[in-house]
């Protein structure tokens, strides 16, 4: 019964500050609205209530800081770090906006930031426990000097045994190429059958011989049958 009277309470009351924002727009009304969205988990409702209000009010700090709280319930930290480095530039020594900072910047990795926030917290107060842990938490992302990385060392290539480098394969099929290329040069060259025509006939071969004598051979014969048709018209 309780629960369901707070929700009842709860829903009657963002009724009536939404009516009052509605009516006067200027109004702050719009603060406690969007604490109550906040209470009912309606975050996305109360950073809507907020932003329409800063562009009514801007430069309201309360507001400013309202926001951040808002957007960092909605996992979106770098729109809260932007307004609420905003809001402690126009307020230095807003202690809200510092404790809100310092979560953000530990959650983060960020530690001088956050060691900032703190630092200005614990100004004013050296016994605020859940600041203390923060900066606490905070020191322990700074690297100690002992456990720092040494010097990268010079990583030595093994040299692998190089194959024929590409110029001196050059010059190898040069070398091989050359003789063939040189062998048919000196055939096609005119000297070359002229020499071909000065062979003697003791060179040729025993079968250039007897083909030689069988062509005499005939000719003889067809001499012969010539002149055998002439002499017996």
């Amino acid at each position: 019964m309780g629960s369901g009277s707070n929700k009842a309470g709860n829903a009657a009351e963002i009724d009536r500050l939404a009516l009052a924002v509605a009516m006067d727009p200027g109004s702050k009304a719009f603060i406690p609205l969007a604490e109550e969205y906040g209470k009912a988990g309606m975050w996305d409702e109360a950073a809507g209530v907020l932003e329409d209000g800063l562009k009514a009010s801007p430069n309201f700090i309360i507001a400013m800081v309202a926001l951040g709280r808002v957007y960092e319930q909605l996992n979106q930290p770098a729109k809260a770090i932007a307004i609420l480095e905003e809001a402690i530039k126009l307020s230095p020594e807003n202690f809200r906006a510092h404790r809100i900072l310092a979560k953000i910047y530990m959650s983060q990795g960020v530690k001088e930031a956050g060691l900032r926030s703190c630092g200005v917290i614990l100004a004013a107060n050296p016994q605020d426990v859940e600041v203390l842990s923060l900066r606490a938490t905070l020191e322990a992302l700074a690297v100690p000097a002992s456990a720092e990385l040494a010097p990268p060392q010079p990583v030595i290539e093994s040299v692998q045994p190089a194959s024929q480098p590409a110029s001196e394969s050059a010059v190898t099929m040069e070398k091989v190429e050359e003789p063939r290329y040189v062998d048919i040069m000196q055939r096609d060259r005119p000297e070359a059958a002229t020499d071909r025509a000065t062979i003697t006939p003791e060179q040729k071969s025993a079968t250039v011989i007897q083909l030689e004598q069988w062509l005499s051979l005939i000719r003889g014969r067809r001499r012969d049958r010539t002149a055998s048709t002439n002499n017996n018209p």
